[in-house]
C-alpha cells in the first residue's frame, strides 16, 4: 500500500511489512517492572519509551547521529497483537517505512522471548536543532533511510480529525465521562520543554482502566487493539489540560485540551486485521509461527 495516500481507513489497516531479513536496527532488553501494570502487561506509556530509547539507540549508531541530531513524533500507532507481560525480554526492530525530504514513517516490530508480537509506526519529523523548526533532512541522512524503502514521497495525512464533543451530556455518547483534569509534572517534560510523547499515554492508560470498570462494557484490550495519538501541538509546563472522552462500542477517543484548543488526540480501537499463522518455518512460505498477516483488506 502506498502509505503517502492513506485515508481514514487507515485506522484499520495492517501497518507496512518488514524488509528482507538484515535490514534495520535491532536491540534487546528485558521487561521492567517500572513499565507494567498490576496484571503484569506491558502499558502503552511503557511501549511508548521502547520506541523512543530503540529511536534514539538507532540515531546514535547510524550516519543520523551528527548531521540530522533532533527528530519529534507527530503520531504514534502501536498494534498490540499479543500484548508483551513481566517478565519476558524483548526484541525490538527498526526501520524507515517512508519518508520526504523533511519526515519519515519508522516502524518498529516488538517481539519478545515468550511470543508477544507488537507493530508499531511513528512520523517522524526532522527538526534544526538551532530554529525548532522542521528542516531538510540531509542527503546522507535520505540515502541511510531510503535502504528499506522505496516510498520517497511520504506525505502527512491526519488519521485523527474529529472535532472535540461539546462538552455537555448532548455532546457526549452514552456513558462517556465529563472533562478530566490532566495535572502535569515537571517530570512529563521533555528536553524541548514539551510534555514528554510518553506522558500522554499516562491519561490514555488511566481512561482505559474506567472504560474497564463500565458494566457491560467489552474490554478493549483482550484481543488485537490499535492505539493511535497524533500531536497537533506541544503542551509546555504550567498549562491546564482537559482530557475529553467519547466512548463507543469498540473504541475510546480523547482530546487533549488547553482553552478548549485540541493539543492531541488519541484513539484506542479493536481491530480484526490480524490472525496468527501457526504454520512452522519449515512450511511452503518458510514464515515463522508467530508471523502476522493480514485477514483482509
Amino acid at each position: 500500500m502506498d502509505i503517502s495516500t492513506r485515508t481514514e481507513s487507515d485506522l484499520y489497516r495492517p501497518l507496512a511489512p518488514a524488509p528482507p531479513d538484515g535490514l534495520g536496527f535491532t536491540a534487546s532488553w528485558p521487561v521492567r517492572t517500572g513499565d507494567v501494570d498490576p496484571g503484569h502487561r506491558l502499558r502503552l506509556d511503557g511501549v511508548s519509551r521502547y520506541l523512543q530509547d530503540v529511536g534514539s539507540d538507532n540515531l546514535d549508531a547510524s550516519e543520523l547521529a551528527d548531521s540530522d541530531p533532533v527528530w519529534i513524533v507527530r503520531r504514534t500507532v502501536i498494534d498490540v497483537v499479543r500484548p508483551v507481560s513481566w517478565p519476558d525480554r524483548v526484541h525490538l526492530r527498526r526501520w524507515c517505512a517512508g519518508l520526504s525530504t523533511r519526515w519519515s514513517a519508522m516502524r518498529v516490530r516488538v517481539t519478545s522471548d515468550k511470543g508477544a508480537l507488537i507493530e508499531t509506526e511513528g512520523f517522524w519529523i526532522n527538526i534544526n536543532p538551532d530554529s525548532g523548526m522542521p528542516a531538510r533532512i540531509s542527503d546522507r541522512g535520505l540515502e541511510h533511510l531510503g535502504r528499506t524503502t522505496d516510498e520517497h514521497r511520504l506525505r502527512w495525512r491526519a488519521w485523527l480529525d474529529e472535532r472535540a464533543p461539546d462538552d455537555d451530556a448532548r455532546g457526549r455518547s452514552a456513558g462517556s465521562p465529563a472533562d478530566v483534569p490532566f495535572p502535569l509534572r515537571s517530570t512529563d517534560l521533555d528536553p524541548l520543554d514539551h510534555v514528554n510523547n510518553a506522558a500522554y499515554w499516562h491519561a490514555v492508560e488511566q481512561h482505559l482502566q474506567g472504560w474497564a470498570a463500565a458494566p457491560g462494557r467489552a474490554d478493549l484490550l483482550a484481543g488485537p487493539h490499535r492505539a493511535v495519538l497524533e500531536y497537533r501541538a506541544p503542551i509546555t509546563e504550567g498549562e491546564n489540560v482537559r482530557i475529553r472522552a467519547r466512548h463507543a462500542p469498540g473504541s475510546m477517543t480523547l482530546w487533549f485540551l488547553v482553552d478548549d484548543e485540541v493539543r492531541a488526540i488519541a484513539r484506542v480501537a479493536v481491530v480484526d486485521h490480524y490472525r496468527i499463522d501457526d504454520r512452522t518455518p519449515d512450511s511452503a512460505d518458510d514464515r515463522p509461527p508467530d508471523r502476522v498477516t493480514p485477514s483482509g483488506g
